[in-house]
């Protein structure tokens, strides 16, 4: 691993895109998290970490511009407001309208609010945030909207928290893990619903003996000649 420190502005666009698209020129996709962390000081510019790829962290201590994470491949990028702050960061937005725009993968954690159109169009990329604008996850629900209890859900709810707080250090995130139980149930899931039949149709395929791929072929048969 190895890692060095910048300074950034506003002016700086796209920062990460061009050092990301040589790793995968060399590695391809196969690199594992954090072999190369970038840790910024400043503000963010337009598409902050466009396209970065598996391999490539990009930590921001400051604040950002529009278009975070666009069509975000693989990389990990983390924004957090400095030490010593006067303010509440889950009452301050500190970075952008339409962060992860098109995302297939990787990570965001986001010690703060996001502008309006928070993820949208992301198909893959796992993202914390402390509070969105308009329009979050636009196109992508369908408009499910359940508690969280099943425990698969309730362990990866608290372990998305838990690297939030460890990887922003996230005054919110510490008081929810403090505070888990009493927080949970104001937490909701939301998915497609034709998504979340088709997961519940493969669970049933599942239990006759089939996995995988061929599990997920029967059920897509199985809705469609239902629909």
């Amino acid at each position: 691993p190895q890692s060095v420190s910048l300074n950034v502005s506003n002016v700086d666009r796209a920062f990460g895109a061009i050092f990301g698209s040589e790793i995968t020129r060399k590695y391809g996709n196969d690199l594992p998290d954090d072999v190369y962390t970038v840790h910024c000081n400043g503000a963010g510019g337009q598409s902050f970490g466009a396209f970065i790829p598996n391999g490539l962290t990009l930590e921001l201590v400051g604040d950002c511009n529009d278009y975070m994470g666009k069509g975000l491949s693989g990389g990990k990028i983390i924004v957090r407001p400095p030490q010593g702050i006067d303010f509440k960061p889950e009452e301050n937005i500190i970075t952008g309208n339409v962060a992860l725009y098109g995302a297939t993968s990787g990570k965001a954690f986001i010690s703060g609010v996001a502008g309006e159109r928070f993820c949208v169009r992301n198909s893959g990329a796992t993202a914390v945030v402390e509070g969105v604008g308009d329009h979050g996850c636009e196109y992508m629900t369908g408009g499910t909207l359940e508690p969280v209890e099943h425990k698969y859900d309730v362990a990866t709810l608290k372990e998305l928290i838990r690297a939030h707080v460890e990887a922003t250090g996230s005054p919110r995130g510490k008081e929810i893990l403090d505070n888990f139980s009493a927080f949970l149930p104001k937490f909701k899931k939301v998915l497609p619903y034709d998504y979340d039949r088709m997961l519940r149709v493969i669970a049933s395929v599942e239990e006759r003996g089939l996995d995988g791929e061929q599990a997920q072929i029967e059920a897509f048969y199985a809705v469609q000649k239902h629909k």
